[in-house]
């Protein structure tokens, strides 16, 4: 049974976010894509992983400019194509490099956790990841706010929920 007729037989629709898998081309099936919440299926969202994965690093300043202004111009390649899934995956990554780098800008080691009991942040255990969350903040404002993703995000929920 494929993954479409057991969906269908459970009475979900074909495009669960637990579905997405690496051997589903959402460039060719966009409908398949669900927009989630957060940065659900970054790792999974295939070409768009391949695609963006490399881009994206958080060591620093340094390297969250370089990786930053690489999926910032990807994003624009995908508007340029009009391909709404391509710019939320590149918002996915920008939004995964700011939350990473802050995460370890609070917490030692990013150890958010430690015996299962979730410790106090420490402003500010690593500095450099700090400012590569900054860096992420702005280029992920930049595509939160961009008119054209905005337009296609709100035609994809309102053609495939």
């Amino acid at each position: 049974m494929t993954d479409e007729e057991r969906d269908t037989a459970d009475g979900d629709s074909a495009h669960r976010r637990d579905d997405a898998a690496d051997d589903v081309d959402y460039r060719a099936h966009p409908e398949r894509y669900e927009i989630g919440r957060g940065e659900e299926g970054v790792f999974k969202v295939q070409p768009y992983k391949s695609e963006l994965l490399p881009l994206w690093g958080y060591v620093d300043r340094e390297t969250a400019d370089e990786g930053g202004q690489a999926i910032h111009e990807r994003f624009r390649q995908y508007e340029r194509d009009g391909d709404f899934v391509g710019m939320d995956m590149a918002r996915k990554y920008l939004q995964m490099g700011y939350t990473r780098a802050m995460r370890y800008a609070k917490y030692p080691g990013g150890q958010k956790y430690v015996d299962g009991e979730e410790r106090d942040p420490v402003y500010w255990a690593d500095p450099d990841k700090r400012e590569a969350a900054l860096v992420y903040q702005a280029w992920l404002k930049k595509v939160r706010d961009n008119d054209e993703y905005q337009r296609l995000k709100a035609h994809h929920r309102e053609r495939h929920g």
